[in-house]
């Protein structure tokens, strides 16, 4: 047996994904079982194989009311993709686009080969693998007519803090993969962006990763590339201050179950921060580095004392630090959040660093929620000193679809 082969006596439906992770292995005798220990684990005996549960077998279901990739646990490595629609792409071939992308994300969700894959074998290790769509606003109106496109779907205000690369800005369509498994998210997105040559060219990639899957327990606060557990205060999937929030229920009919997208990249100095003493770097924050407690609690968790005041009458936690400036007095400001950290290549003779965070959020309406949030960040927070936004996108993120269904059939 060759280990792309599903062998003949195998039952019915046992796909290769299943026998490459050992779920049919005692159903096939000696000889096939040893061959897929050799497929899978390199050298690895049988016995362990059969009990091995692999992390790369898990899959995230693609079909649903909201599209898979925002309330999901994030996975190791992401990619984001931004597209330039091409003059002659109609409604009619946007509707075509998204049909055949739609179809090869949920084949790839489920370690199953896109329709007109190359390179099979490099699906069957799904890892979670997730894919998410985002229609800018020269996408939609295209599709549907300018009348169509929400109010917030559109550049951000001038931030004073800002030093914006058009490089990583706009686009008519995002497509953000990720999995726990940086080949899976590859050939997923090489996968995609074939099924796009006709409709539409590249505009920008963006690249992050997390620690690793099974480094730190399910549920750790990943941390930032200064050191910082960020992300402690979120909104919690599931619960009904996020269907609030992050749901879009009123507005454009398209867009019911559907959400708004900003992907903000923010360079950090590392070079800069690496001269600043420990006592600094929390106090910017507001928060202890070594489990990210408040300055003024001992727990990661732990409600933050705003008023709690030093012996000398200084606020604990400073006016000007990130995680007041973050907070709001307005419970609608909220937003769910979701980040990756970024290291791309120094540039020769410039610096040690050339890294930062992929920052992304998710709301109801960008105007509301995320505006105000950005604008008192940028008036005032300490983090100011070593962090630049150096790219901004917004998209609008349609609902999910059946599987009788694509995605963006709403809107067209």
């Amino acid at each position: 047996m060759t280990p792309d082969t599903t062998p003949d006596d195998a039952p019915r439906g046992v796909s290769r994904r299943h026998l490459l992770f050992g779920g049919a292995a005692a159903g096939l005798g000696a000889a096939g079982a040893i061959g897929l220990s050799y497929t899978a684990r390199g050298t690895t005996s049988t016995a362990e194989t059969a009990d091995a549960k692999l992390s790369g077998a898990e899959t995230i279901p693609f079909y649903g009311t909201h599209q898979a990739g925002i309330d999901t646990a994030p996975q190791a490595h992401a990619v984001y993709y931004a597209l330039d629609l091409l003059p002659g792409t109609d409604a009619a071939a946007l509707r075509r686009m998204m049909q055949v992308l739609t179809d090869d994300a949920a084949r790839l969700s489920q370690g199953d080969a896109a329709l007109a894959d190359s390179e099979p074998e490099l699906a069957y290790v799904p890892a979670r693998l997730t894919v998410t769509f985002g229609f800018g606003p020269g996408l939609v109106t295209r599709a549907a007519g300018a009348g169509a496109v929400p109010t917030w779907l559109g550049p951000l205000p001038a931030f004073s803090v800002d030093r914006l690369d058009p490089a990583y800005g706009d686009g008519d369509l995002l497509m953000h993969i990720a999995a726990d498994d940086p080949m899976t998210v590859a050939h997923a997105a090489r996968m995609l962006l074939k099924d796009t040559r006709s409709f539409a060219t590249l505009r920008w990639t963006q690249t992050g990763f997390r620690r690793a899957s099974g480094s730190e327990l399910k549920g750790t606060t990943m941390r930032n590339l200064f050191g910082q557990v960020d992300g402690t205060v979120n909104l919690e999937p599931g619960t009904a201050d996020f269907d609030q929030l992050v749901w879009r229920n009123t507005g454009q009919a398209w867009m019911a179950g559907g959400t708004g997208f900003v992907l903000r990249r923010v360079s950090m100095d590392l070079d800069k921060w690496d001269k600043l003493d420990r006592s600094g770097r929390e106090q910017s924050v507001g928060r202890t580095l070594a489990n990210g407690a408040p300055l003024t609690g001992v727990n990661e968790h732990d409600e933050a004392d705003f008023e709690a005041k030093t012996p000398i009458g200084f606020p604990v936690i400073p006016e000007f630090s990130h995680m007041r400036r973050a907070r709001s007095d307005n419970p609608d400001e909220r937003i769910f959040r979701r980040a990756y950290n970024y290291d791309d290549a120094p540039t020769p003779g410039s610096s040690v660093s050339n890294s930062g965070l992929l920052f992304v959020s998710y709301q109801a309406d960008i105007t509301t929620q995320f505006v105000p949030l950005q604008q008192r960040l940028s008036d005032l927070d300490l983090l100011n000193e070593w962090i630049t936004p150096v790219g901004s996108a917004v998209f609008a993120i349609p609902p999910g679809c059946t599987s009788s269904g694509y995605i963006g059939d709403t809107l067209f």
